[in-house]
């Protein structure tokens, strides 16, 4: 689990084709590498990868077809930036939200005006998304906790200001970009249980094929 709260800016140093799926090695910029092992989990623009290799400078890790097809690392470029953040612990100051590290969609910013010195941007989501997202709610863009501040069709507000700026990749969203998406677990959960209690109000049916035929409907 992670808190979206970026930890460090890191470049992609390689992206090795394998198969149908791809290997890629990240250099980490500031992130402290002290305390990471084979098997952790680090998230890269949003997305939780299993470090399979690493050193003081950088790390590697494999992504499966499924991940490049429902995550923007397909259109990835060696010497792109990345939003860096190490797996949380029970320790951990918790200054975002939730975040699993497992993207729902991949949006688009559509918009990007300067207001004073923040930076407001609109960003375009699958339309399958937008029962997830609320006014001043929370939502993960490339591995980022940023908060909902007005919504349009299928499409929701940001306000950044100038530290999240500073610390993050988002000076270099323009229209156009594509960005990862995870909505809020807790979003999720709530839309299970209400699905799930309302199927146990819903009735069993008592319709059935022999009380059809016995009545002559077939």
């Amino acid at each position: 689990m992670f808190t979206g709260i970026v930890e460090a800016v890191g470049t992609l140093a390689a992206i090795t084709p394998k198969g149908e799926d791809i290997s890629v090695t990240v250099n980490v910029g500031k992130l402290d590498m002290s305390d990471v092992k084979l098997g952790d989990s680090i998230a890269t623009n949003g997305v939780c990868l299993t470090v399979v290799a690493f050193d003081e400078q950088s790390y590697s890790a494999d992504l499966s077809l499924e991940t490049l097809n429902k995550t923007g690392f397909a259109d990835y470029q060696v010497g792109g930036k990345v939003n860096l953040e190490k797996a949380m612990l029970p320790t951990t100051r918790f200054g975002g939200h939730i975040v699993s590290g497992h993207v729902d969609g991949v949006g688009e910013i559509v918009e990007r005006n300067p207001v004073g010195r923040a930076i407001e941007l609109w960003v375009a989501m699958p339309a399958e998304l937008s029962k997830y997202v609320a006014e001043k709610g929370s939502i993960t863009v490339d591995g980022i906790s940023l908060t909902i501040n007005d919504l349009r069709k299928n499409a929701f507000k940001l306000t950044i200001v100038p530290h999240t700026s500073e610390e993050t990749t988002i000076d270099e969203f323009q229209v156009g970009r594509k960005v990862n998406l995870e909505v809020d677990v807790l979003a999720r959960y709530m839309e299970r249980l209400l699905l799930s209690k309302q199927e146990q109000q819903e009735p069993e049916s008592r319709l059935t094929m022999e009380f059809l035929q016995q009545n002559g409907f077939a």
